[in-house]
C-alpha cells in the first residue's frame, strides 16, 4: 500500500496522486467521520465539500462514504468497498475516526489490504494519526472524551502502518500548532519515534518498506 500522509488538506506532492490516477484509476473513497464530532450542518457539509472539491480538482472521481453506515455490517462495507483501490481520510478529531473505523470494520480491511501494492491511503491531521500503533499523546490535541457514537470508551489502540507519531500542524498558521509542540515534548520525554510536519509537508512511503524497517 502507498502512502500520502499529509499535514493539512492534499499538500504538496500532488504530482504523486495525479501519477497514482495515471498508474491506476481515478476513483477514490473519501471518508469524512471525524468530523462527526461536530453537528450536521451546513457548515460542516461545505468542508466535507471542499476536500472532495480538492480531489476533483487533481482529476479524482470521489466517492464519500460514511462508515456509520456500516456499523456491525462489516462484511457489507468490505464488500462495497471492491470498487475502491485509494482512499482518502480527512481531519478532524482522531478518536472519533477510530471509534468509526472500529465498529465499522475498516481497522481490519486496511491492515488486509496493506500489503497490497495497488492500494493508495492517503490522508491529512487525524487521517494520518490514526495510522501510528496508538493514540497516547493526541489527547494533547484532541478530545478523546467525545463520544459521537455512544460507544463508552475511547480507543487507544493505534492501526499500526506506521512505526512513528506524526505531529502535524507543527509550526504552522494552524489553531493547533501551539498544542502540537507539547505533543512534541510528550514524544520526546517518553522515548516515541515521531516525525513533525508543517502545513503543506508530506510524507510518502510504502507499507511494505514500513514493515521491512520493523523487521530489521
Amino acid at each position: 500500500m502507498k502512502l500520502y500522509l499529509s499535514s493539512y488538506k492534499v499538500g504538496n506532492q500532488t504530482e504523486e496522486l495525479k501519477k497514482w490516477i495515471t498508474e491506476n484509476d481515478n476513483k477514490i473513497c473519501l471518508i469524512p467521520n471525524s468530523r462527526d464530532i461536530y453537528p450536521e450542518n451546513e457548515r460542516k457539509a461545505l468542508g466535507i465539500q471542499n476536500d472532495v472539491q480538492e480531489l476533483e480538482e487533481l482529476g479524482f472521481e470521489v466517492t464519500v462514504v460514511s462508515l456509520k453506515d456500516y456499523f456491525d455490517k462489516k462484511e457489507q462495507l468490505r464488500e462495497d468497498l471492491k470498487q475502491f483501490h485509494a482512499f482518502y481520510v480527512i481531519g478532524g478529531n482522531t478518536f472519533a475516526l477510530r471509534q468509526a473505523m472500529y465498529l465499522s470494520g475498516f481497522d481490519e480491511y486496511l491492515k488486509e489490504i496493506s500489503k497490497a501494492p495497488n492500494y493508495l491511503y492517503a490522508g491529512y491531521s487525524a487521517g494520518i494519526c490514526v495510522l501510528y500503533r496508538d493514540l497516547y499523546g493526541i489527547d494533547i490535541v484532541d478530545d478523546p472524551n467525545l463520544d459521537p457514537y455512544n460507544y463508552g470508551k475511547i480507543i487507544w489502540e493505534g492501526i499500526g502502518l506506521i512505526d512513528y507519531h506524526p505531529l502535524p500542524h507543527y509550526k504552522s498558521d494552524h489553531p493547533e500548532s501551539e498544542m502540537v509542540e507539547k505533543e512534541l515534548e510528550y514524544c520526546q520525554k517518553n522515548n516515541i519515534p515521531y516525525r513533525t510536519l508543517h502545513d503543506g509537508d508530506v510524507i510518502i512511503d510504502e507499507i511494505n518498506i514500513v514493515m521491512n524497517k520493523k523487521g530489521k
